[in-house]
């Protein structure tokens, strides 16, 4: 099993100024730990759930473009890119710009947003949720035919490009790794089943997990694919300390190594390969020594497969 770290606060003290120098060193310190992945959100503001909307955030592949220069083997993706906030095209250039400025470290997450928030405060237009699923099928149909290397024109029922240049193309083959992110059984596993290189599920417990990653199994026999070629990832929520069962400044009890490493093999078990976890304290360095034990404990866990 392989751990990633998702970052999706930046309102520490001194802020804005302190925001670079602290995600830089959360980059590095993820990296020198043996994190697989390093991930951020795609938002305008800070949603709900973790701070008002007026808390700091960043811009996803500007954040991303940072950490890779600071870096040297951990990927990087955002978890995940609305469809609605970058035209296709753009995004499949800004993707691959960041994997080959990364030397091959590129994820391309995406799924088919639901802040309406922020786009109108930013003026984005936010369509009925039919046709987001819509825009994002012909999305991932565009990225594809640019990472193919095909300049041939896209002719869709939302997007019309006439020339799908891609140069230079991405150094990762055949192409920078998508991961479609969304629970839903009808619409997104359908689109993960057919484009996808990873799933992201919300942790829910191991049993709900293992109910959606069945769904998403038959999903796959539906269009003939076979489901081992997609990497099961959840999100889930692990903040360390040495014994475990304290209290971090969020209000979260803390976990021991011993204690992850339980709860992760438990999603193992029902099929998940790769957990990227929020903790409420990754500015703290001293916490990455325990991050390191573990990696190191984990990577050995295979999912169960059937």
């Amino acid at each position: 099993m392989r751990l990633g770290l998702q970052v999706s606060w930046f309102s520490w003290p001194d802020a804005p100024a302190s925001i670079g120098p602290t995600f830089g060193r959360i980059a590095q310190d993820a990296e020198a730990s043996g994190m697989w992945s390093l991930w951020v959100m795609d938002h305008y503001f800070q949603i709900r759930g973790i701070g008002p909307s007026e808390l700091e955030m960043l811009e996803a592949y500007t954040t991303l473009g940072y950490a890779a220069g600071l870096t040297s083997r951990i990927e990087l993706g955002s978890l995940v890119t609305g469809v609605t906030y970058r035209h296709p095209g753009i995004l499949a250039k800004t993707v691959t710009t960041l994997d080959v400025l990364s030397g091959g470290r590129a994820w391309l997450g995406i799924g088919a947003a639901w802040n309406e928030q922020e786009h109108r405060g930013l003026g984005v237009p936010f369509p009925p949720l039919k046709e987001r699923f819509e825009r994002l099928e012909e999305t991932l149909q565009i990225v594809l035919q640019m990472w193919a290397e095909s300049d041939d024109p896209f002719r869709g029922r939302h997007y019309d490009l006439e020339r799908t240049l891609n140069s230079p193309p991405a150094v990762r083959r055949p192409h920078p790794p998508i991961l479609v992110g969304g629970m839903g059984e009808e619409k997104t596993f359908r689109l993960i089943a057919r484009y996808g290189d990873a799933c992201n599920l919300f942790d829910m417990g191991p049993e709900r997990v293992r109910a959606k990653l069945l769904v998403l199994a038959d999903r796959c026999a539906e269009v003939g694919r076979d489901p081992r070629e997609i990497r099961n990832t959840v999100l889930s929520r692990i903040t360390l300390s040495r014994d475990g069962g304290g209290r971090a400044p969020s209000g979260e009890t803390t976990m021991s190594v011993a204690q992850a490493v339980d709860k992760l093999a438990a999603l193992a078990e029902v099929g998940v390969d790769d957990v990227i976890i929020g903790m409420a304290n990754p500015e703290d360095a001293a916490v990455y020594e325990l991050v390191a034990d573990l990696v190191s404990q984990v990577a050995p866990v295979e999912a169960a497969r059937p």
